[in-house]
């Protein structure tokens, strides 16, 4: 019955397309209580509420949340169609490590704030995901290139739409990139790799073997060094009786 929306004049234009014809509202980052109260008034009187996002996913960096809060309060039904969600489109379509990620939201526009929420985020595990403005692309990764220590990354921008785009490289690569060509345009999406595993030399792993034999077994001690440098425990198993022996 009623259509809630970011703009209006985004919205309707899809649904003008698909020949609907609704009574849109709008609700975004600068609406209030007043607001919220007619959208409740609405759905006390029995009528059906959608709620819309002009890109991406709703309430993921997009208004809404205190919308929803005071639905569920006032005991109304909510629920979600599934619909395009750029987080998760981008990591898909960065070709980076997906098997852990974290999603941490737009980047502060202030260098220091942001260089602090980037030191914070640099030993994650999984990927590293952030949305950011296309006129502060330079400066952010400037920081992640320094922050970080230059990793794999890319930019994903204005996914879905006719010009979709994915450059990926290191964070150096990408600032040449754009300083050459000029910042692009649109809705970007940052997806920053985990650093590496640190590898270890022979000589690493047996000085940590021979370290971890002090005070534990043989199973566990090649356990804890295998997780340490990535070799095979059995190799491990093998070498650390080899020392014990020895």
């Amino acid at each position: 019955d009623l259509v809630v929306c970011e703009d209006t004049r985004v919205s309707r234009k899809l649904l003008t397309y698909f020949g609907i014809s609704k009574k849109l509202i709008s609700y975004n980052d600068h609406s209030d209580a007043r607001d919220r109260e007619v959208i409740l008034q609405a759905l006390g009187a029995g009528q059906v509420v959608a709620l819309v996002s002009d890109a991406g996913m709703p309430l993921i960096s997009d208004p809404g949340l205190k919308l929803v809060q005071a639905c569920r309060n006032a005991g109304f039904l909510v629920t979600s169609v599934p619909g395009a969600s750029s987080v998760l489109t981008a990591l898909q379509l960065s070709g980076l490590a997906s098997d852990a990620f974290s999603f941490i939201g737009f980047l502060p526009s202030k260098t220091k704030a942001r260089q602090d929420v980037l030191k914070r985020w640099r030993a994650s595990d999984g990927s590293v995901i952030a949305f950011e403005t296309a006129p502060r692309l330079l400066k952010a990764l400037h920081d992640i290139e320094a922050v970080m220590d230059n990793p794999q990354m890319a930019v994903v921008r204005e996914i879905t739409k006719m010009y979709e785009e994915v450059a990926r490289g290191s964070a150096s690569e990408l600032i040449a990139r754009y300083e050459a060509d000029g910042l692009p345009k649109g809705e970007i999406v940052l997806v920053i790799a985990p650093e590496p595993a640190v590898t270890m030399d022979d000589a690493a792993v047996r000085e940590a073997l021979q370290d971890a034999l002090e005070d534990m077994s043989t199973k566990e001690a090649a356990a804890h060094v295998a997780e340490m440098s990535g070799r095979s425990k059995k190799e491990l198993y093998n070498l650390a009786l080899e020392l014990r022996q020895s």
